[in-house]
């Protein structure tokens, strides 16, 4: 009988570079590429509690639940949270000051951007980092989330299958992607970031997390956020990433990684 491993599997990259814990930081990441379009910059902003605790901490916790289902769970468990996000999508609408419209949250546009601006911050704050990964291995890592771009209702054809083919989407982006002016700064909100009495400890971490996150962006997205972007700040966060990694593998692997992860390194190494 075939184990079911999802959409992955242990034979690919994504199973030994997402358990990296470094890649909280692509996930910061990610959010801050997400932000630079403004349609799913809004849609987020419409249908969000950003600052209030109870409501920002169980977004969260869904967003992560989700990723990890995606990414370690079996088919039938990917299928459900699949489906549950595009029901979500598809009966929400948000609403664009620039163009006097309504649209929905399953808009394909926004949908790319933000598959995209996930997949080019694990794979680049993963190799910053030092996790290694060859340029084969990249290509690989961009095809094999073309599964995961079908769970949020893409079609697997129309997103990119390589290293190169997501450099050229984002590039040609690039004219329309901006920073609304009715959302309030991500490094501003770090500092009053809305967690939970439980994890309020980690509060001051928040404003040097996020703005290793924003290091670790293109110099171009840097300016767009209003940031200073010079090769000092790509060097910084180079060097960061990978005094974190070192760091982080030095702690044991039971402690270092997720549940899911551990299984996932145990079954790669069977």
């Amino acid at each position: 009988m075939t184990t079911d491993h999802g959409l992955f599997g242990p034979e690919s990259v994504t199973w030994r570079v997402m358990g990296e814990p470094i890649l909280l930081v692509g996930g910061l990441r990610a959010l801050l590429m997400q932000g630079l379009h403004p349609r799913a910059m809004r849609g987020v902003l419409q249908h969000s509690s950003l600052m209030d605790p109870a409501e920002a901490w169980s977004r969260f916790v869904r967003t992560t639940d989700f990723v990890r289902v995606r990414t370690y769970g079996t088919r039938a468990e990917v299928e459900r949270a699949g489906r549950r996000v595009r029901r979500i999508h598809a009966r929400l609408t948000a609403y664009d000051p620039d163009t006097g419209e309504d649209f929905r949250l399953d808009d394909p546009e926004a949908l790319l951007w933000v598959h995209v601006g996930e997949v080019d911050s694990y794979l680049s704050v993963a190799r910053r980092g030092g996790v290694r990964v060859t340029d084969e291995e990249a290509d690989r890592f961009v095809a094999e989330w073309q599964r995961a771009a079908e769970v949020v209702g893409l079609a697997p054809d129309a997103v990119p299958g390589s290293v190169g083919e997501m450099r050229d989407y984002i590039q040609a982006q690039r004219p329309g992607l901006r920073f609304v002016p009715e959302a309030a700064h991500p490094l501003r909100l770090s500092f009053n970031a809305p967690l939970p009495l439980i994890l309020t400890p980690l509060k001051p971490a928040m404003p040097a997390l996020t703005l290793l996150a924003f290091a670790t962006l293109p110099r171009w997205a840097r300016r767009l956020y209003g940031l200073p972007a010079t090769p000092v700040g790509d060097l910084w966060a180079t060097a960061t990433l990978r005094t974190l990694h070192t760091g982080l593998g030095l702690v044991p692997s039971q402690v270092r990684y997720s549940p899911a992860a551990r299984r996932a390194r145990r079954i790669m190494a069977a």
